[in-house]
Order: C-alpha cells, then structure tokens, then sequence
C-alpha cells in the first residue's frame, strides 16, 4: 500500500498559521507533495521545514517569496534530485523529486501563465522541456524497476468537466486549447491522469477555487492538481479523494489535498 497526497499550500508559513501543521499530523500518507512554499528552508521553523517523523526534501526558488516545491516522505529517499534539467528553470523551485524503493515521486509547480504577457510564453517553454523530461523519467525507472507518480499543481484543466466555468475560460490561460492538447500529449505517453481514471463521469472533483466572491462556497472551481502516474503504478489505485475543507473558514489554502491509495 502506498498513499500519496499532493497540496498547493498557497504559501506554507502563512498555511502552517491555519491548519497546515494539523493536517499534516492527521495524514495516514507515506509521502506529501506540496507546492508553493513561497520561503527557502532558512526561513522556515523547524517543525515546518523538517516536520517530526518525515523526511523533506526542498527545492526553493531563486526569486525571493515565489514558487517552491517540496516532497516529504515517511521512508529515506534514496535519491534527490531538484530540477529536471532544463537551465533555465533549474534554480525556479518548479521541480524536485525523490526515489524510494520502487516509486519516483515528483513535485511539480507549472508555471500559471497569462495570455498575451511573457508569463504565457515562459509556460509554454516550460511545457516544451518538461514532456520530454517525463518520457525519459518513465523510461529510466522502468529500466530500474520503479514506477513514477508526478504530482501537483499542473494549472491546466484538461477537460470541460475539469472547472465549472469552461464556456467563459476558453481564452484563459489554464484552459486554452494548446495546453489541454499539450496535457493529452503527457497522457499519451505512458501516463494516467489518476484521479480522472476513478472518477471517469464527474464534474471535478475541483481542487482549486478563488478565494474570491462565492467560488468555494459555489463549488466553482477548478481541476489542476493531479497524480500523474505511469500505467503500472495508476492500476494500482484504488481510491482518490479531494480533501476539501467543510466550509470557507476552515481552509488552509485555496487548494485542497488531493489523495490517492495504491495496492
């Protein structure tokens, strides 16, 4: 058996503040991915950076309170590698992952875009790196024996079931056709989209919703935290639940842990 939970902490001092640390003690996971920490190590408490019964593994960005990624997991990695070898986002806190005995485990941040500004295009070479590098990764740790499972905040709803609000999203960065089409392309290269796969005829499950307006309270919101898992590993599993908080006050992000059991 082997759970994984994958959360975009919207910054994780402001999300230890709110219930962050108390999840995390709750966790039946053997491994936590999270995405935004928004702080290098350095700034971080000690029961933050290094949480009492896990092992962290961090990858911070070079521009000061943006991105960060992290993987925290019960067993000792065997390896740690930050980055996926792309030099310009090397240094960008977009990437980190770790072995363990039989499964890579990555922590992904993609870059959110904005059409029509150089966020979109720097998304868009962050996508064009990044799918060869998941072709590669599945190849080598199958020629090791290890599944892989990427997970985290993709910030692509690939289809129209994936948010509430497609029909007015269809120009927005995070629904535009090059991106869902991009996501198909990963999905077609020896990965499952996990959660989709158990829940194949569903509205969402969302795990993003703004905290502006209604939108969480209206359950309007947004697919794009995934786990995406080579074949083997997402035939295995057997359970995905977004963990979405009861009411507006009790959330700790504008995300919701998204977990997933496998055999």
């Amino acid at each position: 058996m082997l759970t994984v939970s994958t959360v975009n902490v919207n910054g994780l001092r402001a999300a230890a503040k709110k219930g962050y640390l108390e999840w995390l003690a709750a966790t039946t996971a053997d491994v936590v991915c999270i995405q935004e920490v928004r702080a290098e190590p350095g700034q971080l408490t000690d029961e933050v950076r290094a949480p009492e019964g896990w092992h962290t593994a961090h990858a911070h960005s070079e521009l000061k309170g943006r991105n960060g990624v992290a993987v925290l997991t019960r067993e000792a990695p065997q390896a740690v590698r930050i980055g996926f070898g792309a030099a310009e986002f090397e240094h960008s806190g977009r990437y980190v992952e770790v072995e363990l005995a039989d499964v890579v485990v990555g922590s992904l941040y993609l870059p959110s875009g904005d059409v029509g500004t150089p966020r979109q295009d720097e998304k868009e070479r962050f996508m064009a790196a990044f799918l060869p590098y998941l072709v590669e990764l599945r190849e080598k740790a199958a020629a090791d024996g290890r599944e892989v499972v990427v997970c985290g905040d993709w910030n692509i709803a690939h289809r129209e079931a994936d948010l509430k609000a497609w029909k007015t999203n269809q120009k927005s960065s995070g629904f535009l056709p090059s991106e869902r089409a991009w996501l198909t392309d990963v999905f077609s290269s020896g990965y499952v989209d996990v959660v989709r796969s158990l829940h194949p005829d569903v509205a969402g499950p969302y795990s993003w919703w703004s905290y502006r307006g209604k939108a969480f309270d209206n359950d309007s919101g947004w697919r794009i935290d995934y786990q995406v898992a080579t074949e083997g590993l997402a035939a295995r599993a057997t359970s995905a639940v977004v963990e979405r908080a009861a009411t507006y006050g009790e959330r700790w992000s504008d995300h919701a842990p998204v977990t997933v059991t496998y055999a």
